[in-house]
C-alpha cells in the first residue's frame, strides 16, 4: 500500500466502526474499499472481518451502560450467534461467492420492512404472547442463529437484521437493544475472525494483515465515536437511520 491507500483503508475503518456501533453495515464501506484497491473478494472479506472485531468491541464498550441487566439474555442469544458464525465462516471458505448474491439483498430488504413496521408488529406480538419472555423465545434464538450464519459469511447489514428481530421480539428500549445487537455482532465477527485466522495458519485462506491492522485501528476509534453519537438518537431517528442504511446496503449489493 502507498500512503493514499493506507489513509483510505484507515478512514474506511473509522467510518465502518462508527456505523456498526449505531446500526451495522460498516462492511459496506471497508469491503468495497479493499476490493477497489485490488484485493480479491474473499481475501478482502476475510481481512475486513478480522479487522472490524476491534470496532465491534469498542462499540460494546461505548454502550456498556445499556447492557446492565442483560447478562442472561446475552448468554442465551450469544450461543446462537457463536454457532451461526462458525457455520457461516465455513460456508464462506467452501461455497462459491455467487451463492448469496440473491439471498443477501433479500434478507436486508426483509429486515428494513421489519424495522418500519416494528412498533405495530411488536404490539401485536406482545398482545398475543402467553407470558413475557425476556429472551424472545425459540424463534428469536433461531433468527439470531440465522443472522450469525449470514454474518459469518459476509456480515454487511448484519446489524440491521439483528436490530429488526430484537425490536420485534423483545419489549425493551431501542438503545438497550442496540447494545444487545453490538454484543451479538461482536460474537459473530470474533468467532469468524478466530476461524479465519486458524484457516490462514493452516494455509487454507489468505489474509492481508496490513489491511487488518488499518481497519482494526480505524474501527476501534469509530466504534467509540458511534456509541456516543448513537446514544443521543431518539428511537424514531435511530429507526430512520437503520432504514436508510438498510436501503443503501441493498443498492450497494444489487449494484
Amino acid at each position: 500500500m502507498n500512503v493514499l491507500d493506507t489513509a483510505a483503508v484507515f478512514a474506511a475503518g473509522v467510518a465502518a466502526g462508527c456505523i456498526n456501533a449505531i446500526v451495522g453495515s460498516g462492511s459496506l464501506i471497508t469491503f468495497p474499499t479493499l476490493v477497489a484497491l485490488g484485493y480479491p473478494p474473499v481475501v478482502a472479506n476475510v481481512s475486513n472481518n478480522i479487522g472490524l472485531v476491534t470496532g465491534n468491541v469498542s462499540g460494546v464498550y461505548g454502550y456498556r451502560r445499556e447492557l446492565k441487566g442483560q447478562r442472561d439474555r446475552l448468554l442465551r442469544l450469544g450461543t446462537a450467534s457463536l454457532i451461526g458464525a462458525v457455520t457461516g465462516g465455513l460456508l464462506l471458505l467452501t461455497l462459491p461467492p455467487e451463492a448469496f448474491d440473491i439471498i443477501v439483498p433479500g434478507l436486508i430488504a426483509i429486515a428494513v420492512v421489519l424495522v418500519i413496521v416494528q412498533p405495530r408488529l411488536q404490539r401485536w406480538v406482545l398482545a398475543r404472547r402467553e407470558g413475557h419472555s425476556a429472551h424472545g423465545g425459540a424463534w428469536l434464538w433461531l433468527g439470531v442463529l440465522g443472522a450469525g450464519v449470514y454474518g459469518g459469511y459476509f456480515g454487511a447489514a448484519q446489524g440491521v437484521i439483528l436490530i429488526a428481530m430484537l425490536a420485534i421480539a423483545l419489549d425493551d428500549d431501542l438503545q438497550a437493544l442496540n447494545a444487545t445487537k453490538n454484543v451479538l455482532s461482536s460474537v459473530v465477527n470474533g468467532a469468524a475472525a478466530v476461524l479465519f485466522t486458524l484457516m490462514w495458519a493452516f494455509g487454507s485462506t489468505e489474509v492481508s494483515w496490513m489491511a487488518v491492522l488499518l481497519i482494526a485501528l480505524g474501527s476501534g476509534v469509530g466504534g467509540l465515536i458511534g456509541a456516543k453519537v448513537g446514544r443521543r438518537f431518539p428511537p424514531a431517528v435511530l429507526r430512520g437511520v437503520i432504514v436508510a442504511v438498510g436501503v443503501a446496503a441493498i443498492v450497494n449489493l444489487v449494484g
